[in-house]
């Protein structure tokens, strides 16, 4: 047989605790555990290729298209950014440059060195960045 339990006879039998005394503090790390330099690099190399585009195909009807891919790249690097700022506050910093080349980065698949990571870090954006070279060269060269 189920019996009613009201609100006040709950409150009497209850045993109230503060939830965040009961929690352990919350180690928080966001620091994507690279240096600084490579996330520098990477967003240089991105805006870098599309100063090319715009210089070599600048015109008027390209300035709207050409913001707004800005804009998503400014996002795309100061959303992390923010990210590692955040609340619970984070005690870790990023990595020294001299750290890294020292212990590498810990993936997925184990240890990897200091250039491998910034080899597999920075290809894309560097491959994307030699496309646009290729491509205005062959644009000069065509005109």
């Amino acid at each position: 047989m189920a019996e009613r339990i009201t609100r006040e006879l709950i409150a009497q039998k209850a045993i109230v605790h503060d939830a965040a005394a009961l929690l352990p503090p919350q180690v928080v790390d966001r620091t994507f555990e690279l240096p600084t330099g490579i996330y520098a690099t990477m967003a240089t190399l991105f805006f870098g290729f599309m100063v090319l585009m715009a210089a070599g195909f600048g015109n008027p009807e390209m300035i709207l298209p050409i913001a707004i891919i800005v804009l998503f790249l400014a996002m795309f690097f100061a959303i992390p950014a923010i990210w590692t700022r955040m609340q619970p506050d984070n005690s870790r910093r990023a990595i020294s440059w001299s750290r890294f080349q020292r212990d590498g980065i810990m993936t997925a698949f184990g240890r990897v060195g200091a250039g491998d990571a910034t080899s597999q870090v920075l290809i894309l954006p560097a491959v994307v960045f030699g496309w646009g070279l290729a491509v205005l060269t062959i644009v000069a060269v065509i005109r």
